[in-house]
């Protein structure tokens, strides 16, 4: 007689939390009241009414009717790993395209260089607040995530002294998410070097995820490989953000030529091959999107500065808000005042219950809950995101009252 007893699961999936895509099982529960949800979770411009370059589309699109519709090299296919390798090499960090790889998304070159770093117990250093893939992925391999802090009153720059303090034989890798992901911070080019500096002196690998260094606001922003080629540099970007095609899962990796990062070159090579391949058509967009027009940015930049100033001065009219101006990308990681005894999540799921306004808590991204951070996406019509704004501020007065 079969039994009822629950099959149970690993361990490690019990660390692993995601709190950008948990918290709409939340918004699910608001919309089956009958409550409009207005989504400011998730990075992803297109359900906001941009629209993917059609000469990318075009490229799919050829790439399926000439039968690309197999299995690819593990590694990509040869035109996107010379677009990616002549693209940094352009950009001052000459690489090869044996040393360019191609991914499902950002998120699957991180995942497999984690993969080919760590071992159970060791250390990786990841700036708080942070973006929720990395700590996920630790969980999973048993690792350790170390938070470095990140300053809101000094523009969210990384406290390099903290860095410095918190490298240890167990650390395998420094993370550095810039421009950043969620507070929309860019780092100058002083503290570019000292980071840089800091993981060559160690010997450990900086993972410098570029992804939305496109989308700077005062023009791109340069890549770190380009300020020291020969040190051990790991460079991630993608389709998905600058380039409008986030669904695709098209992203890529570029590995510093230093000999020191050979044997991991190696080793995320080995893990590639166990998973076959990103999807195979939309690997022929890399090409036309790194060689072909990029007319959209310069658009897209303009229509994510004017929200971005909607945003801050709408936040910052508030007496209990306080919101740090972004540089680059669509997100940005105000701070609300708290009544005592309340946490971030309180406020989020409070806001998402009375106004159907999702947004995510910072605790999700590695931020005390205690200190009131939560995290907009500010990718809606400027008209949109005022009323959003108009709601949020209310609810804002309504809930610190509660003190």
């Amino acid at each position: 007689m079969p039994t009822s007893t629950s099959i149970g699961v690993s361990a490690r999936v019990r660390g692993f939390t995601y709190a950008i895509r948990n918290i709409v099982a939340e918004a699910k529960k608001v919309e089956a009241t009958g409550r409009k949800v207005r989504y400011l979770n998730i990075g992803d411009p297109i359900p906001f009414g941009f629209h993917t370059p059609p000469h990318l589309i075009a490229a799919v699109e050829k790439a399926m009717r000439d039968g690309h519709n197999g299995y690819t090299s593990s590694a990509g296919v040869e035109s996107a790993r010379n677009a990616v390798a002549n693209e940094y090499t352009s950009r001052g960090m000459p690489i090869s395209a044996d040393r360019a790889i191609i991914t499902s998304g950002t998120s699957e070159g991180i995942e497999l260089t984690l993969g080919a770093l760590v071992d159970a117990g060791d250390e990786v250093l990841v700036p708080t607040p942070t973006y929720p893939l990395y700590t996920a992925v630790l969980s999973k391999l048993g690792a350790r995530a170390v938070f470095y802090r990140t300053d809101p009153s000094n523009n969210w720059q990384p406290d390099l002294d903290d860095v410095r303090r918190l490298i240890s034989p167990a650390t395998r890798a420094l993370v550095v998410i810039d421009p950043n992901n969620p507070t929309g911070a860019i780092y100058p080019e002083a503290t570019r070097r000292a980071l840089i500096e800091l993981a060559d002196q160690a010997n450990i690998v900086l993972m410098a995820d570029e992804v939305y260094g496109d989308l700077a606001f005062d023009g791109p922003a340069p890549l770190y490989g380009a300020l020291a080629p020969d040190a051990p540099i790991i460079s991630y970007s993608s389709l998905s953000k600058a380039y409008l095609a986030p669904g695709w899962r098209g992203g890529w990796m570029a590995v510093g030529r230093t000999e020191r990062l050979n044997e991991v070159l190696a080793a995320i090579k080995k893990l590639a091959d166990g998973r076959l391949c990103s999807p195979g058509p939309m690997q022929f967009a890399v090409e036309a999107a790194l060689n072909g027009d990029r007319s959209h940015q310069a658009s897209f930049v303009r229509e994510l500065r004017v929200r971005a100033d909607l945003t801050v001065s709408r936040l910052n009219a508030s007496p209990h808000v306080r919101c740090v101006a972004p540089q680059a990308a669509f997100y940005v990681m105000p701070q609300v005042l708290l009544p005592q005894g309340k946490t971030d999540e309180d406020f989020v799921l409070g806001l998402l219950r009375n106004t159907g306004i999702l947004c995510v808590y910072g605790s999700g991204f590695g931020m005390p809950a205690d200190q009131g951070f939560f995290r907009i996406v500010y990718l809606a019509s400027p008209d949109e995101l005022s009323a959003i704004y108009d709601d949020l501020v209310q609810y804002v007065d309504h809930f610190v009252g509660q003190s």
